[in-house]
Formats: C-alpha cells, sequence, structure tokens
C-alpha cells in the first residue's frame, strides 16, 4: 500500500525520516510527497492543505506529539481520523527536562550566574526539595511523567488540566510552575497578566509546552515587577527565536532552542508503523484528536 510522507524539513531530516519509515514498514511503498493513491498519510509539519489533495486519504498518523499545526489548517480533511505520535521515549526526555529546570530554579542557578559575572563569593540559604511546591499545568503523558521524576527527587507536585485540580489553588501555591499544556483555543495565551498575576510573589515559570502560551509582552511586565523571578522558555512564537529578540539579554530568562523532548526518527516509526497495523486490523488507534478539543 502507498502511504504518502509529508514535511516540511529538511533534505536531510526527510531522508532520514523517510529511511526510518520504510525500515519500519517494509511491505509499503513510502512516498515523499503527495501521493494521489495512497490511503494513509504520515506527516511533520506538511504544508497547509497538502491533506485535502489527498482524495483516497482515511487514516493521517502525526510524526509528532503535538497537534496544534495541524488542526491549524483551514483545508485539514476532518472526517479523516488523525492521531498524534505517543512514544514513551518522548515523555521520558521531557521528565528529564522539567527535572533539570526544576532543579537548577531549586539550587538558584540563576542567582549564582549573576553573582558569578560580578565575581562574588555568597553562599545563599538553600531550602530542601521537601519544602518547594512545583504546580504542573497539564496532566497528559509528559506531564504524569515529570510528576513522578519530581516527586521521586522529594518535590511536592501538584497538576491542573480542564478536568483535573483548581487552577487558582494551584498559581497561588506553586513556588515553580511548569506548563505541559496542549496549545487549543482554551489555552493560547494562558501564561499572560492575569496568570502571572494569581502566582505566588516571586515564582518561577517554566515553558515546555508551545510558544503560542506564553503572552510575550506581560512576562517581560511580570518580570520586570519581580512578580515572576525567572523564566524557563523551550518554546516560541517564532522559531528559531530572531536574534534581536529582547529575551535573548534578558538576565531573567533562560533561552533553549525547543530541545526538551527531541523526536527519534527511528524510535517514531516503530511507534507510528505499530498504529498503522491497528488502525488496519479495525483496532482502537493510540493518540485519536478530537479535532474539537485540540487534542
Amino acid at each position: 500500500m502507498t502511504i504518502a510522507f509529508l514535511t516540511r524539513l529538511p533534505n536531510d531530516d526527510a531522508k532520514r525520516w523517510l529511511a526510518a519509515l520504510r525500515a519500519a514498514l517494509p511491505s509499503d511503498d513510502i512516498v515523499l510527497g503527495l501521493a494521489p493513491d495512497a490511503e494513509l498519510a504520515v506527516v511533520a509539519a506538511p504544508a497547509p492543505g497538502d491533506l485535502a489533495k489527498l482524495p483516497k486519504l482515511a487514516f493521517i498518523q502525526s510524526a509528532w506529539a503535538g497537534v496544534d499545526g495541524l488542526l491549524g489548517d483551514p483545508l485539514l480533511p476532518r472526517q479523516v481520523a488523525l492521531a498524534r505520535l505517543i512514544d514513551p521515549s518522548l515523555a521520558t526526555q521531557m521528565a528529564e527536562a522539567v527535572a533539570a529546570h526544576v532543579l537548577a530554579l531549586h539550587r538558584q542557578s540563576p542567582a549564582y550566574r549573576a553573582q558569578q559575572t560580578q565575581a562574588i563569593w555568597r553562599q545563599l540559604p538553600q531550602i530542601p526539595a521537601s519544602e518547594r511546591q512545583i504546580g504542573l499545568l497539564g496532566f497528559g503523558e509528559m506531564a504524569r511523567a515529570s510528576a513522578a521524576l519530581l516527586e521521586k527527587l522529594g518535590f511536592k507536585v501538584s497538576a491542573w488540566s480542564r478536568s483535573h485540580g483548581d487552577l487558582g489553588d494551584l498559581l497561588a501555591g506553586s513556588d515553580i510552575v511548569v506548563n505541559l499544556l496542549p496549545l487549543t483555543a482554551q489555552t493560547q495565551g494562558i501564561l499572560g497578566r492575569e496568570t502571572f498575576a494569581r502566582m505566588k510573589p516571586g515564582a518561577a515559570v517554566i515553558n515546555v509546552g508551545r510558544g503560542g502560551h506564553l503572552v510575550e509582552a506581560d512576562l517581560i511586565e511580570a518580570l520586570a515587577s519581580g512578580q515572576i523571578s525567572h523564566a524557563v522558555l523551550d518554546v516560541f512564537e517564532t522559531e528559531p527565536l530572531p536574534a534581536s529578540h529582547p529575551f535573548w539579554s534578558d538576565p531573567a530568562i533562560t533561552v533553549l532552542p525547543h530541545v526538551a523532548a527531541i523526536t527519534d526518527p527511528v524510535s517514531a516509526s516503530q511507534r507510528i508503523a505499530a498504529n498503522i497495523a491497528r488502525f488496519r486490523a479495525g483496532e482502537p488507534v493510540e493518540g485519536l484528536v478530537s479535532p474539537d478539543a485540540g487534542y
């Protein structure tokens, strides 16, 4: 069977994905680009409108865990089943990244970096992890993995989602707030003035969700006032982050180039192949997306 692989990745990256998909699906004809007879499509940042050009399409498998970009395509054939990637290795990577950033903030790395620039040798008071409250926005696979690792490190952890917990209580009680939400119409701009105002004064923010969750001007304002002490940002509205962007030079912001959880083509292709096998067998697929919910 013909499977279309639609992507706007750089040529070398596209070739790596194509090789991994062909190894995982040896009985199929994996075609890079539009294939009019394709009933299945694997997509990694496809061009808007491309999926609508496949008249026989019956199933779309995303190569990414997030599908906000796909759902933003006005020509997306919404009657076709769409699945996001569920790969345990991504949840493991995300948990490691969240734990690393939380530990850095907990152990006051930003303050010590500032002291270093002034050649100041000063030990700062350090509270134990058991007295540090971490609030997670989101409670999907990656958030649950992150919560489990943080709890093993001794932190107190609470979580909020649309069906789990109270947002106001979480914000008011957390020393560090970590955003792991999917990007939907309801969560767009959730890291903005109102949310920052409800947080504990001097709390820190970690955004490993999507750039669209953050209102950049509101963060700059909250940092300047001291309401937020530090922000760790791994995702941005515009990527790569422009060299002229003020985030680069702000000592209260840690900038990372979208590296919290990097999809591995080989591991992902194996999960994709298993999900395609489920679809063909008429079994429930992993990561089935609800266009109305946005994830």
